[in-house]
């Protein structure tokens, strides 16, 4: 199994906020940090792997990421925040701000930019998020808003996301901040379901609610 213990650094971008959309593609492809998300956890049950890589950058007040998919199949059928987004052609991350805290976020996309968003803590079911708060998650999806059933052919599309950090409880004054996540991929409706990571995951099915296996991630 792949084995990834790259720490990912956030570059400080000032100019991205407040920008467009395509703007903000623009500075994530110039100046943010790309990675990959290629780790399979469950090779032999689910092996497909479509290419998706993430660009991510910050500024005082947000988290920047675009999210860049090539697949052959393409599904959109949740258009509800806090709905089932992950059985559709979805990336998502998920983040644990305080490294001394057991506590992290998730948050999940789909290919036409409906979220979801739990908090979780240690000895409790993850809580959905309000949907007031993740109204205040940008988000521009290159496929557009409206739901529609799977689509089977060659798709790229992309999905970037504005979080504002003080959604994770976060402030940032100008010093670096760690913190620890992942970043996902994953369709698990589709004709072709498949579960994929930036940090490799280690269990018997499926799950990314796996805290331990989470990344470095620091804020510059």
């Amino acid at each position: 199994m792949k084995t990834n213990l790259e720490k990912l650094n956030v570059p400080y971008i000032e100019a991205i906020h407040g920008s467009d959309a395509d703007d903000v593609i623009n500075k994530l492809e110039e100046l943010g940090e790309r990675r990959t998300i290629d780790s399979i956890g469950w090779k032999n049950e689910f092996p497909y792997h479509p290419l998706t890589t993430f660009s991510v950058a910050h500024s005082d007040k947000s988290l920047y990421i675009d999210f860049f998919v090539r697949s052959n199949y393409l599904r959109a059928m949740n258009y509800e925040t806090n709905s089932a987004v992950y059985e559709d052609s979805a990336v998502g991350f998920f983040l644990q701000p305080h490294t001394g805290s057991s506590t992290y976020y998730s948050f999940m996309f789909n290919c036409i930019g409906t979220v979801s968003g739990e908090i979780c803590r240690e000895g409790h079911k993850p809580q959905q998020l309000p949907k007031e708060h993740l109204d205040r998650i940008i988000r521009f999806a290159s496929c557009g808003t409206r739901p529609f059933r799977e689509l089977e052919g060659l798709f790229t599309w992309n999905v970037v996301a504005e979080l504002p950090l003080d959604i994770i409880g976060i402030k940032y004054e100008g010093h670096p901040i760690m913190m620890k996540g992942n970043f996902y991929k994953c369709a698990s409706g589709t004709q072709q379901p498949h579960f994929l990571s930036w940090q490799p995951v280690k269990s018997d099915h499926p799950d990314f609610h796996r805290p331990e296996f989470f990344g470095d991630i620091e804020l510059d």
